[in-house]
């Protein structure tokens, strides 16, 4: 059980990183988000929960548009992300634009997405090398650093077939580290591990909290989204049924609908 959040509580008054206002997708006659508004502040740590199917990682995707919504607005520290058409034709307005915004945001997926034929180090240099365009010695340092950050420091020359799949997972949110980025996103990082090597991982995202960085983050663990998020948002048939503090959402929660969904929790 890991412990609960140590950083200072979030304010109200703190700069909003991430906005999204009435966001709709659907995929041909599926509609997965019928409506979704939510911000995340600066320094808040955000969880999505819900069943399989509720839209959580669709609705993450579509902050850094790998996901177009068909209609609603995507704000990134206040900037709106172009875009033009509506519905399915909807398409990203302004590529620069994106590229930039996306260089703000770090991702790490289910699957680690690491490039086989790089070393650990080497896929933790290449979006800052190619993408941000930095110095080599710069960025060099700052992997390192951020491998030994994730507990990964000795493992730098190795390749991922070399790595267990925490290993390789904690060198997947070292990558998104070191770009530098406003803000985290977490698509179920720990959904393809053991209970094992789940903690190693857990504990990375939790040290990552306690540094009061912006994260959002889509789990299935109920006990780790209680004790590292700000504000917790349980998702239903693509809508926010409830949210609200892990207090709030964990320990006075009104939706039937989310007793029946932690009571299957705890019992799973």
């Amino acid at each position: 059980m890991v412990s609960m959040k140590q950083a200072e509580p979030v304010t109200a008054g703190a700069s909003p990183v991430v906005e999204l206002r009435d966001i709709h997708k659907s995929f041909g006659a599926l509609e997965v988000l019928k409506g979704i508004s939510f911000t995340a502040r600066e320094g808040q740590v955000v969880s999505l929960i819900g069943s399989s199917g509720s839209g959580k990682s669709t609705l993450l995707r579509c902050i850094n548009m790998l996901e177009v919504p068909d209609r609603g607005d995507v704000l990134i520290d206040g900037e709106a992300v172009a875009l033009s058409g509506d519905g399915p034709a909807r398409r990203i307005g302004d590529e620069n634009q994106i590229r930039r915004i996306r260089s703000e945001l770090g991702m790490v997926f289910q699957s680690f997405n690491l490039w086989a034929h790089m070393t650990v180090l080497g896929n933790v240099m290449e979006a800052p090398l190619v993408v941000q365009k930095r110095d080599r010695a710069e960025v060099e340092a700052e992997a390192r650093a951020m491998l030994d950050k994730v507990g990964i420091g000795s493992k730098a020359d190795a390749y991922p077939a070399q790595l267990s799949g925490g290993q390789q997972q904690r060198a997947a949110i070292a990558r998104a580290l070191c770009i530098n980025p406003r803000v985290m996103l977490f698509d179920e990082p720990t959904s393809a591990l053991d209970p094992e090597l789940e903690v190693e991982v857990l504990r990375v995202i939790k040290l990552l909290a306690d540094e009061g960085r912006t994260m959002i983050l889509v789990t299935h663990d109920m006990d780790f989204a209680r004790s590292v998020s700000d504000r917790v948002i349980f998702l239903h048939q693509g809508l926010i049924e409830e949210e609200g503090t892990p207090d709030e959402v964990f320990g006075a929660t009104k939706s039937a609908r989310l007793k029946q969904f932690l009571n299957a929790a705890n019992h799973a």
